[in-house]
């Protein structure tokens, strides 16, 4: 078998994370967890103890409505209903991603740009997660 079905029931609820070096919680995912969390049930904290200042596309995940609060390497993310589209900027490949997960989670637009630094990480991200279902239009 070469595939796996994922669904989910209602909303995902929130969890607490600590990135660490292999075999715990990978710091190159945090980004996209945070993402994920921003539209949970409920409070997480997430801490990035592999490197300093990872956290900043944070800032473009408030601009979409996410509820984040960080304080040093640890981010609060308090689950919100819903995120509105906005236009963001990747500065990372990593941050890049959560972005776009995040984009595809909001009500409305969302105009990702910087895609210099996503398409270093993620090979057809556009394409591949519009085989999935996603409505997602590169320009330019």
């Amino acid at each position: 078998m070469d595939w796996i079905r994922i669904s989910v029931e209602g909303r995902l609820r929130a969890v607490d994370i600590e990135t660490l070096p292999y075999p715990g919680f990978p710091t190159d995912l945090h980004p996209q967890m945070v993402s994920v969390l921003s539209l949970s049930e409920g409070v997480s904290v997430v801490q990035e103890t592999v490197f300093e200042n990872r956290f900043g596309y944070t800032n473009d995940l408030v601009r979409l409505g996410a509820d984040i609060k960080l304080d040093r390497e640890t981010a609060i993310v308090r689950g919100v209903d819903q995120l509105t589209g906005a236009p963001v900027q990747a500065q990372d490949i990593r941050g890049g991603a959560a972005l776009v997960l995040a984009g595809l989670g909001a009500l409305g637009t969302t105009v990702v740009d910087g895609l210099e630094y996503i398409d270093r990480g993620y090979h057809a991200l556009e394409y591949k997660l519009s085989r999935l279902g996603a409505r997602i239009i590169r320009e330019g």
